[in-house]
């Protein structure tokens, strides 16, 4: 907070130092063309921070949803549960990225990430199956999600989501929704 606090203080006693220059040496049209400058470096810097707050807030387009790799896909669906409400924990092991979250009311949420792959190394690929590691010891009340940007899931996932109780998948359509808005309600996981 401090880092910040400090820079924008800075940012404003430049500006009232540029503002007393451009009056010093240009009288007051000079002063006309510092606000008319400092106002036109204001609205670019806005227009440019947008797409990074946005995704900071936990929206994200169709577009940047296509192109995230493993790590990238698993801060977004972190930044998108908290957006919900959900309290978000980092389980990862290793390579295998893996969040756990819980919410007010107390659900809670396993979320596993299938591989982004090329299309060349999925076809030559075997097909995964999911391994659970218990994140606590009572996990008949968590939530398991499977999250796969590309949308194409194994039989396997297929099997485990078609039990009661079983595995939800969120695939490629699921996924663009929820980072474009939807609640995990409304997308029928919950």
């Amino acid at each position: 907070m401090l880092p910040a606090f400090l820079g924008l203080s800075l940012c404003v006693v430049g500006a009232a130092l540029l503002l007393a220059w451009f009056h010093r040496t240009l009288g007051f049209g000079g002063l006309a063309l510092g606000v008319l400058l400092l106002t036109v470096v204001g609205a670019v810097v806005r227009v440019l921070r947008r797409p990074v707050v946005r995704r900071r807030s936990g929206r994200y387009t169709p577009a940047e949803i296509a192109v995230l790799d493993d790590r990238a896909l698993k801060l977004a669906t972190a930044r998108i549960l908290r957006r919900d409400g959900w309290h978000v924990t980092d389980v990862s092991m290793r390579d295998r990225p893996r969040l756990y979250a819980r919410d007010a009311q107390g659900r809670r949420l396993d979320v596993t990430f299938r591989p982004v792959e090329t299309p060349a190394e999925e076809r030559n690929a075997p097909a995964p199956t999911l391994r659970w590691a218990a994140v606590r010891d009572d996990t008949a009340s968590v939530i398991r999600v499977v999250v796969h940007p590309a949308g194409i899931l194994s039989p396997a996932d297929l099997r485990r989501a078609s039990h009661p109780g079983g595995v939800q998948l969120v695939d490629g359509r699921r996924l663009r929704r929820w980072a474009n808005g939807a609640t995990l309600e409304q997308l029928g996981l919950l």
